[in-house]
């Protein structure tokens, strides 16, 4: 996935003790002789420090892909999560951090080798101004691991036939996707238990699909949903997918039936991808079978839940299988 290589971000402390560490342990192995080896000494102290923040500063941009560069279903995901602006600039100011670090390091060596001031005196004024630069960056680096910490968490998305399992909270879209594919999402009997994207994987006839599991939708305006909404949006406009809608005639979801297919209709007209709904519970008592809903399931006892997932299937074109078993030879 686009997020998962990155590496814990350190903290500033944690740059700065590893590089001076390391500049203390390289004059150690210095043997000072004279004001030649007494320089070289401080240089080498100076520019081990440097060098280890400069590498370090500069792998944690590497780590990050190109935030303009992403695919826009991960880029909106990025812009609801941690803010794109936001991850950006932290991600510019490390970067200036680097470059700043490696050209005053090498200022200060050209003043050691001048002469006019004690080596030792030029090495301090150069740590105390790098402290400064890396101290200024505590929040960047904060806000780059909790990032990381949140991307990384994001699915992987891929170039499979695709499910977006997409309705009110507690209709039990998470159930469905637990019952067909290998996923465990978090299933509770409360709304908006699922907090983001969840993806889970069947296979037929050599095939790969990928079911995806999103937070509940209420029906209200854009500018009134939440972020774990957002989610499911993004999902639905940035993916070219099936939408499977599931509704609750029991109500027993917390939501009024009316509501859910006032929801499923705006899904259908707003992001032109092919729907299919289907109601889900019918092992409740309170269940009101729908005649205009075709398919109808319970995830509970798995009733119907077969023949719709058969039917999501058939509507993807034909594709050859990902994988074919390679001949085995006469005898085995």
């Amino acid at each position: 996935m686009i997020f998962e290589k990155i590496k814990t971000i350190p903290t500033s402390e944690e740059l700065l003790d590893k590089s001076f560490r390391r500049a203390t342990r390289a004059m150690a192995g210095k043997e000072i002789t004279g004001p030649v080896s007494r320089r070289e000494a401080n240089e080498s102290m100076l520019l081990t420090a440097a060098n280890i923040l400069t590498d370090n500063l500069t792998n944690i941009t590497k780590m990050f892909p190109s935030i303009d560069s992403l695919p826009p279903f991960y880029y909106d995901l990025a812009e609801i999560l941690v803010g794109t602006e936001k991850l950006k600039a932290s991600l510019s100011r490390v970067d200036w951090a680097a470059r700043k670090i490696h050209d005053l390091a090498r200022d200060h060596v050209g003043k050691m080798r001048e002469g006019k001031q004690l080596p030792e005196q030029i090495r301090k004024e150069a740590f105390g101004r790098i402290s400064s630069i890396i101290y200024g960056l505590d929040k960047d680096l904060l806000v780059l691991n909790e990032a990381r910490n949140v991307l990384r968490k994001l699915p992987d998305v891929r170039d499979e036939p695709t499910v977006i399992v997409a309705g009110y909270p507690n209709v039990g879209k998470s159930s469905f996707v637990a019952r067909v594919t290998t996923a465990a999402p978090e299933i509770a009997p409360y709304p908006f238990t699922t907090k983001g994207l969840t993806i889970g994987h069947l296979e037929r006839n050599g095939v790969r699909y990928q079911i995806m599991d999103t937070p509940g939708l209420l029906d209200r305006p854009m500018s009134d949903r939440n972020d774990i909404e957002l989610h499911a949006i993004t999902a639905l406009k940035r993916l070219d997918a099936i939408v499977l809608i599931l509704i609750d005639p029991s109500e027993s979801c917390g939501y009024a039936l009316e509501d859910q297919r006032h929801l499923a209709e705006e899904i259908k007209t707003e992001f032109g991808l092919p729907v299919v709904i289907a109601e889900n519970k019918a092992d409740r008592d309170e269940f009101m079978k729908q005649d205009d809903i075709g398919f109808t399931i319970s995830t509970l006892t798995g009733e119907g839940v077969d023949a719709l997932t058969d039917h999501l299937i058939s509507l993807f074109p034909e594709r050859k299988p990902d994988y074919v078993q390679p001949p085995l030879r006469d005898g085995f």
